[in-house]
């Protein structure tokens, strides 16, 4: 039970994870020009795979006042930043350069609410020529921050 009198201590958010010994960042680069809707559907669905192939990222469960459980969260805060489409496959092709783990999210996922129809739209398109509604990024803080250092935060 948590002391009423002290409340709880925010973590950093880009702390190290538990097992890790640098600090961890995770940041998502979504097109700029996306509409609202587009942008979140687009953060959404690479938080998910994120989470999905790092299970680190999901925190414990929080507990609040009245005992009530509710689902971990991410500790370490994920950046959503604004970039081009060619910003963002400079980005993935430099940050896969780095080590990092990139989660890339093609143009094809929004055209269709078909999972098949989206994989053979990609099975198409050369590497090079895909085109990015949005882009990932998770590894060590540093080397993040050198690939998406000069990107605003999406508004």
């Amino acid at each position: 039970m948590f002391d009423e009198n002290v409340p709880p201590v925010a973590e950093a958010a880009e702390a190290s994870l538990p097992g890790s010994a640098e600090a961890q960042r995770c940041v998502i680069l979504v097109d700029a020009a996306l509409p609202p809707g587009r942008a979140a559907n687009a953060a959404a669905v690479i938080a998910l795979t994120l989470g999905q192939r790092h299970p680190e990222l999901v925190g414990p469960e929080l507990v609040d006042a009245s005992g009530m459980a509710h689902p971990g969260l991410i500790p370490i805060g994920i950046t959503i930043l604004a970039a081009t489409p060619e910003e963002m496959a400079a980005a993935r092709d430099k940050a896969l350069g780095r080590g990092l783990d990139v989660v890339a999210f093609p143009v094809e996922g929004q055209q269709t609410t078909d999972y098949a129809a989206f994989r053979a739209a990609v099975s198409w398109v050369e590497t090079a020529a895909l085109t990015f509604v949005g882009i990932g990024l998770y590894g060590p803080r540093k080397a993040v921050g050198r690939v998406v250092g000069r990107f605003g935060l999406f508004a």
